[in-house]
């Protein structure tokens, strides 16, 4: 069952990822309209926070529980930083590198790094075995970058 569900969520993601390569034209064409991209990166971050802020007041439920933030790992709400790093990296260079490149190069390095992530089981994940086919995956997602920056 779980197998089915899972199904559905594909398109759904499907389409999350190829809407974030529309994120960081749209963010280089907002840092060249306010010259600063600091300010930039904050005004890209506003309609996120103002749209979850109004989900959380419409949909306030569950709230967290004093355990539930007590076992939390220190690291868990760094999960933010991280993506905002990955909104300025997209705003300081995609309008250099062009953004074929840098969604390539973006994704490439989310496959390898998700591959170390698996093995490990790191953060709270469970372990996959890095087979043969996974390795041969992001070796052919490492050529394909290397074909797409170079041409």
């Amino acid at each position: 069952m779980q197998n089915i569900s899972a199904f559905w969520l594909y398109p759904i993601i499907l389409a999350a990822g190829a809407l974030q390569a529309w994120g960081p034209p749209m963010n280089n064409a907002l840092r060249g309209a306010l010259e600063n991209p600091w300010l930039a990166s904050l005004v890209s971050f506003l309609p996120v926070i103002a749209l979850l802020s109004c989900l959380l007041l419409c949909l306030p439920s569950p709230l967290p529980s004093a355990q539930g933030l007590a076992a939390m790992p220190w690291w868990a709400p760094l999960g933010g930083v991280i993506g905002a790093f990955a909104v300025i990296a997209g705003l300081l260079f995609v309008g250099t590198v062009g953004a074929g490149a840098f969604a390539g190069l973006t994704i490439t390095a989310n496959i390898l790094m998700s591959l170390a992530v698996d093995k490990f089981g790191m953060f709270g994940m469970p372990a996959h075995e890095l087979s043969l086919g996974r390795i041969a995956g992001a070796a052919l997602m490492v050529a394909g970058i290397a074909l797409i920056s170079k041409f």
